[in-house]
C-alpha cells in the first residue's frame, strides 16, 4: 500500500513539475517577443530595466490568471501599441512594413534585368 501511495505522489509531482515548466517556457517565449520600450532594440527577456521587470511580472500574472499567449499579446498591444510586439500583425498601419521588402525585390530585379538586357543589345 505504501508503494502505491509513493507512486501516486511521484506521478502528481512529475505532472505539476511539467505544468510549471510549460508555463515558464511560455513566459520566456512571450517576453522574448516583446520589445522593451526603455531599452531600444532589446527584448523584455534580455532587458533589466524597471519597465521590463514589471512586464515580466505582468506576463507571469496574466498566465496565472489563465490567459493565452494571444490574449496577453492583445492586452499589451492595446495598452502600449503595436510597437511593443517584435512581430506586428498585418493591418492597415503595417502594410508598408510588410510590403516594402517585396517592392524592393521587384524594383531591384527590374533594374538588374534592364541592365542585363541593355548589355546584350550592345
Amino acid at each position: 500500500m505504501n508503494i502505491f501511495k509513493f507512486l501516486i505522489s511521484i506521478f502528481f509531482f512529475v505532472n505539476f513539475y511539467s505544468i510549471d515548466l510549460k508555463a515558464q517556457n511560455l513566459e520566456i517565449e512571450i517576453t522574448k517577443n516583446l520589445r522593451c520600450l526603455i531599452c531600444q532594440g532589446q527584448s523584455v527577456y534580455d532587458s533589466d530595466s524597471e519597465f521590463a521587470n514589471s512586464l515580466k511580472i505582468l506576463v507571469e500574472k496574466k498566465l496565472n490568471e489563465g490567459l493565452s499567449e494571444k490574449q496577453i499579446y492583445e492586452y499589451l498591444k492595446n495598452k502600449y501599441g503595436d510597437w511593443i510586439l517584435y512581430d506586428p500583425g498585418f493591418n492597415k498601419n503595417t502594410y508598408f512594413l510588410w510590403l516594402l521588402p517585396i517592392l524592393m525585390f521587384v524594383f531591384g530585379g527590374a533594374i538588374i534585368l534592364r541592365k542585363v538586357i541593355l548589355k546584350k543589345k550592345i
